[in-house]
């Protein structure tokens, strides 16, 4: 939640926030492409897939933000960003929209 709010400020409080690697594990070199194509869904679907397994947050993340717990959520979605962490420090970051 630190790198959301660094980057985008006030507003990373209006923005949902879910993390997909709860339901599908660690696919290791894979990842990347999956969570594009997780994206691209959510976009077309016009839903943000849950973080499932999130009955308690962490206190050190920013209890604020708008996390996606349990649920999917229906809502329009113009704009998706996907975060991806590697072994060795090799981290991207993808950001896909509607044209």
């Amino acid at each position: 939640s630190l790198a959301i709010r660094t980057v985008f400020g006030e507003h990373a409080y209006k923005l949902p926030v879910s993390s997909t690697k709860s339901s599908l594990g660690h696919l290791l070199g894979a990842s990347g492409a999956v969570e594009l194509i997780i994206c691209v869904k959510a976009i077309n679907k016009s839903v943000i897939p849950p973080t499932i397994n999130l009955d308690n947050q962490d206190e050190r993340c920013d209890l604020k933000m708008d996390f996606v717990p349990l649920e999917a959520r229906q809502t329009k979605v113009n704009i998706a960003m996907s975060n991806s962490f590697g072994f060795g420090g090799h981290n991207a970051c993808l950001v896909v929209g509607k044209i």
